[in-house]
């Protein structure tokens, strides 16, 4: 990849289904692994569709002071230092809203206010748990003000009716990821993705271009494994994207991220 061994200088990692199981803690082995990378040099970017609030405790059980945090897919750019962000890429959610509510109109929808928590209009899985304070509001109040995503949640629906109906959603100003678990999908500014975030991040860090590695697990790591110089999906993650990244490591339970830091970064 570089120079050292050919050791990535930029290591974007994924949080949920990559780094740890959703909902449970990371290995020793892995957090011994991200420590490693990071006391060779290496940038280490926790790169997530969490938000600031839910990353925060991410780095905590990393041991990460220093450095960068991708939080929202890319649209939060997060200092992780001072635990806070310092660029927030938001758009009006107002036209999505529309958009969305003509083809299903009992969807809960829910807009992330950054480092506070969450207006939506209703309740929505824990998956949906961005963390800080949750009010349930109408439409009016949800879209009127920018915010860095949309979530949407479709209780009635199916997840394969869903991806259907989403082939008829325009959006010019937005783009949209769908779950890989569940009727749910995440809308952000047209461009903006986890894989955009890094390369303006490599470019600001002057990094080479091919001493990058990214490893994730869902569809919303597609941009970011095509970015990197070296892409690595978990063996948990759906065909289409093990299919698309050059390598697939162990499952997550089976420590599959340490499996690939350890090439390069011993403990």
């Amino acid at each position: 990849m570089s120079d050292n061994g050919g050791a990535p200088e930029l290591i974007a990692l994924d949080v949920d289904g990559t780094l740890m199981p959703t909902g449970e803690p990371m290995s020793e082995r892995v957090v011994a692994a991200v420590h490693a990378a990071v006391a060779a040099g290496a940038h280490v970017v926790v790169t997530t569709g969490r938000t600031v609030l839910k990353t925060r405790p991410v780095l905590a059980e990393l041991g990460l002071v220093a450095g960068h945090a991708l939080c929202s897919n890319g649209a939060v750019h997060m200092d992780v230092a001072g635990g806070h962000p310092v660029a927030v890429h938001a758009f009006d959610p107002a036209p999505a809203v529309r958009a969305l509510r003509d083809l299903f109109p009992e969807m809960i929808l829910a807009v992330e206010r950054v480092g506070i928590g969450t207006w939506a209009t209703g309740f929505s899985p824990g998956e949906y748990d961005v963390g800080g304070e949750y009010l349930v509001v109408d439409d009016r109040t949800l879209c009127s003000a920018p915010t860095p995503r949309l979530n949407g949640w479709w209780p009635e629906g199916s997840t394969e009716e869903l991806r259907r109906l989403l082939t008829f959603l325009r959006v010019p100003d937005a783009s949209w990821v769908y779950g890989e678990y569940g009727p749910w999908l995440t809308v952000s500014r047209h461009g903006v993705s986890k894989g955009w975030a890094l390369e303006r991040l490599r470019t600001a860090l002057g990094v080479p271009a091919a001493a990058t590695l990214a490893i994730g697990d869902g569809y919303n790591d597609r941009e970011m494994l095509t970015w990197a110089a070296h892409s690595v999906a978990m063996a948990n993650g759906p065909a289409e994207i093990r299919d698309l990244a050059d390598e697939v490591t162990a499952d997550v339970t089976a420590d599959g991220v340490a499996k690939i830091l350890e090439r390069w970064f011993r403990p």
